[in-house]
């Protein structure tokens, strides 16, 4: 999923991003013999019937391409959530046109104006989501947690389910904070909090990081930051929760792929605390990293800002894949602090098709499908490019917007903080201001990390686009 999104509504933008994504080659429409296939109906005789678990999802107001249902219920002096993801192996014939569309394309690729799916719309915003009052094919988890959140037992099966409500965040939220919320979105509330107790206690990292918004403010266009709620957060733990039970479940079944993080390499951290120096952040030296991202409020802008920077640390992430038992040497994802693997958005990125179908396989005791074993080694680099696109696509639409925002502003001097020099050319570096929320280019002489300074826009065309300054 993107690490920044920024909404836009505006007319000449949308047509800059139209442009934009000719010129980067992103994929359009699916051809006419992908679309076809994505009206196959599967065969689903083979499935249990799960459709009386009241299961509702929580996205984003609009959202179409519904992933994940859940529904949590006490069990004893524990709890048991039962999380259905969208069975997209149900949908997409190994080898068929629609197979290798999805491998072309990777991932969803987010845009401030619309989304270009991984699958055909009518596949991933239809037959394949877990839309409301719709009967669906989903690999089905139950997880079993103790009173404190840890889990006793986790298994996968196929089911039919039926979805009964499509929430959004702040909906749900405002139901847990008034007391009208019924039990099971209640016990998200619950559950989560859990989850992140033992997050801490294993020393991993949620990174809140706040979206960027565009707001009209004074007859023109601003970038803001848009801090999240606590549902967000809440939500994200069961979808780890469930990530970190399929990594267990596939390295006890001897073949798996896992989304794995090093740790940080020597000087990183030591590089954001001059950063959070120079944006005022108060990091006494005992407190540890992730000690000071769990005091941060999103809605503030400094922190917005030093949060933006902490995505640094994930850059190192990437897929591992092993198999017939032979472990890989690195199992763990850092931030995670455990064993992980993506599997819970199956609709919007490729490597989640293949996990669903392992960790099936390995409860039902089974061989894993030798056209999922056919496409691991492949795997792992066709991820790492579809990342390293959406990673251009979302910088390409970040210049786009701050250089059409500030092209009325060139001159003006702003406040901001130096996050990053580059190494072989210490003239060259990028400054984060305070406000607007903007990330561009500075080149001068003596630029240091974490240096607070003022700096004056020189450059913001979003025909280019560039966004630049230099030291006031």
């Amino acid at each position: 999923m993107p690490r920044r999104r920024i909404r836009v509504t505006d007319d000449p933008l949308r047509a800059a991003f139209t442009t934009l994504r000719t010129e980067l080659g992103v994929p359009s429409d699916f051809p006419p013999e992908v679309t076809a296939e994505a009206d196959r109906v599967p065969p689903l005789e083979t499935y249990e019937d799960a459709t009386g678990i009241p299961l509702f999802t929580i996205d984003p107001p609009g959202s179409l391409d519904l992933d994940q249902a859940m529904h949590l219920s006490r069990r004893g002096t524990g709890y048991r959530v039962r999380y259905a993801i969208a069975d997209v192996a149900a949908f997409v014939v190994p080898g068929s046109a629609l197979d290798a569309e999805t491998h072309r394309r990777v991932l969803t690729l987010y845009f401030p104006d619309t989304r270009v799916p991984l699958h055909p719309p009518r596949l991933s915003e239809g037959a394949a989501s877990l839309l409301p009052d719709q009967v669906r094919p989903a690999a089905l988890w139950t997880i079993d947690l103790d009173a404190d959140g840890r889990t006793t037992a986790a298994e996968v099966h196929r089911a039919l389910v039926r979805s009964r409500a499509k929430l959004d965040y702040e909906g749900v939220q405002r139901e847990i904070d008034s007391g009208t919320a019924e039990e099971p979105l209640e016990l998200l509330r619950v559950v989560g909090e859990l989850r992140e107790r033992l997050e801490v206690e294993r020393g991993g990292i949620s990174l809140r990081v706040p979206e960027q918004e565009i707001v009209e403010r004074d007859g023109g266009y601003e970038l803001m930051y848009r801090a999240g709620v606590p549902a967000d957060g809440w939500n994200a733990q069961i979808s780890l929760l469930t990530g970190m039970a399929a990594a267990d479940l596939m390295l006890a079944h001897g073949t798996g792929v896992l989304r794995t993080l090093p740790a940080a390499p020597d000087g990183a951290v030591g590089r954001l605390r001059r950063t959070a120096h120079a944006l005022r952040i108060d990091w006494p030296h005992h407190v540890s990293y992730a000690a000071l991202i769990r005091s941060l409020d999103p809605g503030i802008p400094s922190h917005a800002a030093f949060l933006q920077e902490c995505t640094t640390l994930l850059r190192g992430a990437g897929y591992t894949v092993f198999r017939d038992g032979v472990v890989p040497s690195l199992t763990t994802h850092a931030a995670v602090a455990a064993p992980y693997a993506h599997c819970t958005a199956p609709l919007r990125r490729l490597a989640d098709r293949y996990a669903s179908e392992i960790c099936l396989a390995a409860v039902a005791g089974q061989p894993v499908p030798e056209w999922v074993r056919a496409a691991l080694d492949a795997l792992p680099g066709e991820m790492s490019d579809g990342g390293r696109r959406a990673g251009t696509v979302e910088r390409a639409c970040v210049d786009l917007v701050e250089a059409a925002l500030l092209r009325d502003r060139v001159g003006e001097v702003f406040d901001g903080c130096v996050v990053d020099v580059d190494e072989h050319r210490p003239t060259v570096g990028t400054v984060q201001l305070e406000t607007p929320a903007v990330i561009g280019r500075v080149e001068g002489a003596g630029l240091e990390l974490g240096e607070r300074l003022r700096v004056r826009l020189t450059e913001a065309d979003p025909g280019s686009p560039k966004v630049r300054f230099a030291p006031a």
